[in-house]
């Protein structure tokens, strides 16, 4: 089986084009192996993607422990790339299927194997319903109190943390929290744990952001399903809506992650805004079956 690693931000997956592969009898099976770092090809997890009878390509997306994830805003970029780079599309306006819904993209390529991507990410869902999150009643969960987080640990005072929450799905749900200083926050540790709770039904992202200036902020991430990750589309979207939502940040947000930037907009309704890189790493044959 070919494929070509890929990555947005430092938001690494193995893609399948499977408008020329046969699409994995079992990708939920495939992803664990295929993006081991240390067995498979790497990654934090496998996207196909496959031929759509509504859009010009549908993406299915897998994490790195084998769930499937309705959405992931940095691999959607690297499909609109691929579709183009391969030819199927022409650069511009491309349309991709997602479990979120179609989501339109205008691709502009900046190499043979790169391009830079505005995804319109959809509208953000805000009701407690949606997200899902359980426990903080109906309607918008913002500056919350969080049980997640348990009883307060010593890295709460060094990382400047405050303890509230906020709730955003992007299609997929988020939780957000403030803090003034993200590096200091053991994430490995405090990640799983907020991404299993059961106030969160269908598990959760779990950002912890650093507030530079009402135009930029700092975000480190635990990707549910992944663990740590360089980058989250649909996390940094999350974090500009709660931003605006909790008057941190204005409408559009530079958000610095370890893999690099993206570009948020929102105006405090309507779709979510989102323009970063998609790169093409290396292509390979895949002989694990």
């Amino acid at each position: 089986m070919n494929f070509v690693k890929m990555h947005g931000a430092g938001n690494d997956y193995v893609y399948v084009d499977c408008f020329v592969e046969p699409t994995p009898a079992d990708p939920a099976a495939l992803a664990p192996r295929i993006a081991d770092r240390h067995k498979g090809v790497g990654g934090d997890g496998l996207i196909l993607v496959e031929p759509s009878a509504r859009a010009t390509a549908r993406m299915r997306m897998f994490n790195a422990d084998g769930s499937e994830s309705e959405m992931c805003g940095n691999g959607v970029r690297c499909v609109a790339h691929l579709v183009v780079a391969r030819g199927r599309a022409a650069a511009g306006t491309v349309t991709i299927e997602t479990g979120r819904g179609l989501l339109t993209l205008d691709v502009r390529p900046t190499g043979p194997r790169s391009s830079q991507v505005r995804v319109d990410m959809g509208e953000p869902l805000l009701d407690a319903s949606a997200i899902p999150v359980e426990g903080s009643g109906a309607g918008r969960v913002l500056d919350a109190p969080c049980v997640a987080l348990g009883s307060e640990e010593p890295w709460w005072r060094e990382s400047g943390l405050d303890p509230r929450m906020t709730c955003v799905s992007m299609g997929n749900p988020h939780v957000v929290f403030y803090c003034r200083d993200a590096g200091a926050v053991p994430l490995e540790t405090i990640g799983p744990r907020i991404e299993r709770h059961a106030i969160f039904p269908r598990r959760v992202n779990v950002h912890f952001v650093e507030v530079r200036s009402p135009e930029h902020a700092v975000m480190r991430t635990w990707e549910r399903g992944s663990g740590i990750t360089q980058a989250c589309g649909t996390g940094a979207s999350a974090v500009c809506v709660a931003g605006v939502l909790t008057n941190r940040t204005g409408p559009r947000l530079a958000a610095d992650l370890p893999g690099g930037r993206l570009e948020l907009e929102w105006n405090g309704s309507g779709s979510v805004f989102m323009t970063g890189p998609a790169e093409e790493v290396f292509t390979g044959i895949w002989f694990g079956g």
